[in-house]
């Protein structure tokens, strides 16, 4: 039984965790910690992680950049995994991210859907075979009124495994609106919209000269980050310190 502290546990996320967990048979929530406590958790909610004095086998954390270093310090000292699914994290946080590996195992994914990360490997394939072709590359992003940041993590997830794999010579545009020249053939286009209830969508077009190849992925609840979140805490809850990822739990199984 692997036993999880659900950090972010009352927000959207962290409630669709509990009720995949909740019908698992191998998986268990011993703990919450969420600022709000308005909801009736069948596990105990604490206000401040620091004061969670229960034994657990690994942390997921869904909640706010800003939360991050409160919590690798308390996971670095009592040695808990985490699987950190916050997104919008600045570079001082991801070096913090980077260094608490040392001590604890760390999986960093800005998505957790296992079919996005499938789709992130067959990026690189295509954009290897149509770049060389002088393929032109564009992101497209959809999410939610609610959603903060922008582009979303995932959609820069997509650009850098294009641009890894493409020796790292493209540059990311954002933004066209303040400059009148021609598009770069080494550019990326990333480009973010926001509205009503989308839960995600993500377009990767290839545009060469007569023909466009298009790979998408459509996130059709919050079931698949949930279910995802949960398989990744089952695999890292016994690893050793370290930095892993999605394609690490695709690869286990």
């Amino acid at each position: 039984m692997t036993r999880i502290i659900m950090h972010g546990c009352n927000g959207k996320m962290g409630q669709v965790i509990s009720t995949i967990v909740e019908e698992s048979d191998d998986t268990t929530i011993v703990a919450g910690v969420d600022i709000t406590n308005n909801i009736d958790n069948s596990y105990p909610v604490y206000s401040d992680i620091n004061i969670v004095d229960i034994d657990a086998d690994v942390i997921i954390d869904f909640s706010t950049p800003k939360a991050i270093p409160n919590l690798l310090n308390y996971a670095k000292s009592r040695k808990i995994p985490i699987v950190l699914c916050t997104t919008g994290l600045d570079n001082d946080q991801i070096t913090m991210v980077n260094e608490s590996s040392k001590e604890i195992a760390i999986l960093l994914s800005a998505n957790m859907s296992l079919g996005v990360n499938l789709l992130l490997n067959l990026v690189k394939k295509a954009a290897r075979t149509l770049a060389s072709a002088n393929f032109d590359i564009e992101i497209i992003e959809k999410h939610h009124n609610q959603k903060i940041d922008a582009p979303s993590g995932t959609a820069l997830a997509f650009a850098d495994s294009i641009n890894e794999s493409l020796d790292n010579k493209y540059n990311y545009t954002y933004d066209r609106s303040t400059t009148r020249t021609k598009r770069d053939s080494k550019e990326i286009g990333i480009h973010a919209v926001r509205g009503g209830t989308i839960v995600g969508e993500h377009s990767i077009i290839f545009a060469g000269k007569d023909e466009v190849i298009e790979l998408n992925h459509s996130a059709l609840s919050k079931d698949i980050f949930a279910v995802g979140a949960v398989n990744a805490a089952k695999f890292l809850s016994e690893k050793s310190p370290g930095m892993y990822d999605m394609q690490n739990v695709i690869e286990n199984n």
